[in-house]
């Protein structure tokens, strides 16, 4: 099916921050320690295991890679428009929005976890933020337990893409509409 616009690909550095955000979040989700709040409370300093330096890291960076597509997403040229049902666009619409949401939320819930648990926040490098003040003494601090959801949102994050990557491939597989190559380097 032809696009509605002249585009059929979205340009290269939507391309470049789309893949790279799916490959950090993954990443971090399967390095993402068990019992993690467990150990930090028995006393294990974080920067003496690497998945957990890992994991902090790339929280950071999926962070910073979905505010730099935010400004993106104001700037960037008029992405591809496919023809489709209005259900097909509402319900992309819909998980798109949502996970832009998790891609805040899950390293949100982290720091709000890190903060008002007292632990240090490590990062690569040998970066260390070992106090958050500003989030231990917010009200927030005690308002939940922050290690609990920041783990169902991360399992949250990870069905949704896996939604989203299964929907992309039902496109390509079932519509062969270019859904899927749109995010894809185009060829030739």
């Amino acid at each position: 099916m032809p696009t509605t616009t002249s585009r059929s690909h979205y340009d290269a550095f939507s391309r470049a921050l789309h893949w790279l955000t799916a490959i950090a979040v993954l990443t971090a989700f399967v390095l993402g320690p068990e019992h993690f709040g467990r150990e930090l409370r028995q006393g294990l300093d974080p920067a003496t295991r690497w998945d957990i330096v890992a994991h902090e890291s790339l929280g950071m960076m999926v962070a910073a890679l979905t505010l730099l597509r935010l400004l993106w997403l104001a700037v960037r040229p008029t992405p591809p428009r496919f023809d489709m049902p209005r259900w097909m666009h509402i319900t992309a619409k819909a998980t798109q929005g949502l996970l832009w949401l998790l891609l805040l939320a899950v390293p949100a819930s982290a720091m709000l976890a890190l903060g008002s648990e007292g632990h240090p926040l490590t990062l690569l490098g040998g970066i260390r933020i070992n106090e958050m003040p500003v989030i231990a003494n917010s009200p927030l601090a005690d308002l939940t337990d922050w290690g609990e959801v920041h783990g169902v949102l991360g399992d949250m994050i990870l069905w949704l893409s896996g939604l989203h990557a299964v929907a992309a491939i039902l496109h390509h597989v079932l519509l062969k509409d270019g859904v899927l190559r749109s995010m894809l380097r185009p060829r030739g």
